[in-house]
C-alpha cells in the first residue's frame, strides 16, 4: 500500500435537468483530478441531474435519460475511482445514488439511506430509501460512501462503516444548501463525525443557484483527530486535492483502546456490502502541501451567497440583461449594486418612475447611483398615466375618499412599465421588496411585486443596511449614496409618506419576525421577550393576512434558515390564530 491516499473533491455548478452538459463537465473535471493523479475523484449528491430535480424524478424518460449518461460517464474512468451522484431505478423504484466508477465499470451502487423531509427537503416523495451501508476496498484501503442526510444522522449509517464496516475513509456526496451559518454547523457536525469514528471524513458539497437555493461548497476534510486537512472554496467551483495519510488512522486506532471497544460494540444498524476494486499500480509521486482554509465575515458571505444565486437564476434561465425599477431607495439601492457585481454593469439597467409624489432628493439619489455603478438609468415619468387612471376612476370612485387605492395604482402603473419593458427587450426583471416588508404585506400586489426574481426577499430592513454598508467597505467609497442610507425609508406614494406610518419601526419589527417566522415562536413567548403586545399582535396578524401576497410573488434566494416559499408552506385559507 502506498504512504498517502490522494483525495480530489470536485465542488462542481451543475445545472438541474442539464444532464449532457451535467456529464460534460463531470468528464472535464475527472480529467483535472487526473492531473493531478488522484486516486479517487468525488462528485457531489445528483451531479447527473442537477439538485434538487423535483417532479422531474416522475418522468420515466428523465430517469432512464439520466441512467444513460451515468453509463456513458463510467465508460470513461480510467484508473481514478470516481464517485458520481445520480438518479438510480431497481424494480420501478427510484433511489438518490451515487456510483463507484472504475477503469470503464460500474464496480458499485450506493443507495441514500436517510431521507430528508423537512424545511426545503421532501425526497421521500421521488425516492425510495437504502438499506445496505456501501463499503468498497481499494488497494488495501478501506472507505464508506453516504450521501448528505446520511451523515448528519448521528450513529446508523456511518458508525455501521466505521467500526462493523472497518472504513478507515468515509466520503459523504452531499448538495447542503446555504443560509447563514449553515458552513460552521456543518464543520461542527463533521469534526464530531470524524472523531466518533476515527476516520477521515471526506465531505464533497455543491455549488450553485437553483431557483430558491444556493449551494456554497465548502468542501472539507477532517483527519481522524477533527482537524481541517483542507476545505473548497465558498461560493464558487473548485478542486480540493489531498493527501491522506492512512497509516495515521491505523496507528491512532491500535492505540486508543476505545476504539476496540466500539468495534466490538457497535452492532450493524444496516446490512454491510462490502466492494473489493480491482488493484491499481501506485505511482511515484511528491506529497502535497497541506491545503489552505478561507472564510469570510457574515456580510461578506450573504452579499456573496446573494451574488451567486442572482447570476446562476439569470444565466441557467437563459437571460442576458436584467431591469430594476430604480426609486432612490435603499432596497433597489441593493438589488442594482448585487446585479452589477453578478452580471456587470453591461448587463443591468435601471428605470427611475417618478410621480409627484416622488422627492427630488430620491431622483437624485437614483442618478447618482446609477453613475456610481456605470449602468443606464431610463427615466419614464408616471404621473400623466396615474392622471389618465384618477380621470378614467372618476365616476367610479365618487364621493369616496382617496386611500391606499390610489397608492397601489401607482406601484401597478411601475409594475405595468417594467413588464413591458421585459416583454419588449428580454430583460428579467428584478424585484426590489425585503423580508420585512413580504413579511407584513407591506406591498402591492402586481405593483413592486411584479417580476422575475426577488433578490433580497429573504433579506430583512436593517441586514439591507448592513449589506449595503459592506459594499462600500468593499469599495473604499461611497458606491452608495449616503443620502441612501440615512433617509428615512419611504415608498413615496403621497405626501410626507414614511414607512413607520404603516409599520413598527424597523429595528422592533424585524427582531420580531425573526421570532415569529424563523423561530416560529407564539406571540405570548415573543411578548414575555419583553415586546409590545399590541405590536406583537399586529405584527403576526399581518403576517398570516399576507399569506396570498408570498403565494404570488416571485422566487428569491433563501439566505435565512427559513425562508418563505419552500421552507414555509402555511395555507392561504385558514382560520387558526396563534
Amino acid at each position: 500500500m502506498a504512504q498517502f491516499l490522494r483525495i480530489a473533491q470536485a465542488q462542481i455548478n451543475t445545472i438541474v435537468g442539464d444532464l449532457t452538459g451535467n456529464r460534460d463537465k463531470i468528464l472535464e473535471w475527472v480529467k483535472r483530478a487526473e492531473e493531478t493523479e488522484a486516486d479517487i475523484v468525488i462528485f457531489p449528491e445528483l451531479a447527473i441531474t442537477g439538485y434538487p430535480p423535483e417532479d422531474l424524478l416522475m418522468r420515466p424518460k428523465f430517469i432512464e435519460d439520466n441512467l444513460r449518461v451515468f453509463y456513458e460517464i463510467a465508460s470513461k474512468i480510467g484508473s481514478a475511482t470516481t464517485i458520481v451522484g445520480f438518479a438510480d431505478r431497481e424494480d420501478g423504484r427510484v433511489y438518490n445514488a451515487a456510483g463507484i466508477l472504475h477503469q470503464g465499470r460500474v464496480e458499485a451502487i450506493c443507495h441514500k439511506i436517510q431521507l430528508p423531509n423537512y424545511g426545503v427537503f421532501d425526497e421521500k416523495r421521488y425516492f425510495q430509501a437504502g438499506t445496505e451501508a456501501l463499503v468498497f476496498e481499494r488497494n488495501e484501503v478501506m472507505f464508506g460512501i453516504n450521501i448528505c442526510e446520511d451523515i448528519w444522522v448521528p450513529g446508523a449509517v456511518i458508525e455501521t462503516q466505521a467500526f462493523p464496516g472497518d472504513s478507515e475513509v468515509i466520503l459523504n456526496i452531499s448538495a447542503s444548501p446555504y443560509h447563514v451559518g449553515k458552513g460552521n454547523e456543518r464543520k461542527e457536525l463533521l469534526k464530531k463525525r470524524a472523531i466518533d469514528s476515527y476516520a477521515y471524513i471526506v465531505y464533497t458539497n455543491l455549488i450553485g443557484g437553483q431557483d430558491e437555493l444556493v449551494f456554497d461548497g465548502m468542501s472539507v476534510v477532517f483527519s481522524p483527530k477533527g482537524n481541517v486537512l483542507a476545505q473548497g472554496a465558498q461560493f464558487k467551483e473548485d478542486l480540493v486535492v489531498t493527501d491522506l495519510d492512512i497509516e495515521r488512522v491505523r496507528k491512532r486506532r491500535r492505540e486508543d483502546p476505545l476504539f476496540m471497544h466500539k468495534k466490538f460494540k457497535t452492532q450493524a444498524v444496516f446490512p454491510i456490502e462490502l466492494v473489493r476494486l480491482p488493484e491499481v499500480k501506485e505511482k511515484a509521486r511528491k506529497r502535497l502541501p497541506r491545503g489552505k482554509t478561507e472564510s469570510v465575515e457574515k456580510p461578506e458571505e450573504i452579499y456573496k451567497a446573494l451574488m451567486l444565486g442572482t447570476r446562476d437564476y439569470v444565466h441557467k434561465n437563459g437571460f442576458k440583461k436584467v431591469v430594476i425599477g430604480l426609486s432612490g431607495g435603499i432596497d433597489s439601492t441593493l438589488v442594482a449594486a448585487i446585479a452589477v457585481d453578478a452580471l456587470g454593469a453591461g448587463n443591468v439597467v435601471g428605470v427611475g418612475m417618478p410621480s409627484k409624489y416622488s422627492s427630488k432628493s430620491s431622483v437624485q439619489d437614483a442618478e447618482t447611483l446609477a453613475k456610481n455603478l456605470d449602468i443606464p438609468l431610463m427615466i419614464i415619468p408616471i404621473q400623466s398615466i396615474f392622471d389618465a387612471y384618477l380621470k378614467t376612476l372618476k365616476e367610479t370612485f365618487k364621493n369616496l375618499r382617496r386611500d391606499i387605492t390610489e397608492e397601489n395604482l401607482q406601484a401597478r402603473i411601475r409594475g405595468n412599465i417594467l413588464m413591458a419593458l421585459s416583454n419588449k427587450f428580454g430583460w428579467l426583471v428584478l424585484t426590489t421588496g425585503n423580508k420585512s416588508e413580504t413579511s407584513v404585506g407591506y406591498s402591492t400586489l402586481y405593483g413592486d411585486t411584479a417580476g422575475g426574481f426577488a433578490v433580497i426577499k429573504d433579506v430583512p430592513k436593517l441586514l439591507v443596511y448592513d449589506l449595503c454598508k459592506y459594499r462600500n467597505r468593499k469599495a473604499g467609497r461611497m458606491l452608495i449614496p449616503e443620502n441612501v442610507l440615512s433617509k428615512p425609508p419611504s415608498a413615496e406614494l403621497r405626501p410626507n409618506q414614511k414607512d413607520e406610518d404603516s409599520l413598527p419601526p424597523y429595528s422592533v419589527l424585524d427582531p420580531i419576525l425573526e421570532a415569529f417566522v424563523e423561530q416560529e415562536l407564539s406571540p405570548s413567548e415573543i411578548i414575555a421577550k419583553g415586546f409590545p403586545e399590541d405590536v406583537v399582535i399586529r405584527v403576526a396578524q399581518m403576517v398570516d393576512h399576507s399569506e396570498y401576497k408570498r403565494r404570488q410573488s416571485p422566487p428569491g434566494i433563501k439566505i435565512t434558515p427559513r425562508a418563505f416559499g419552500r421552507d414555509r408552506r402555511m395555507p392561504i385559507t385558514n382560520r387558526y390564530r396563534f
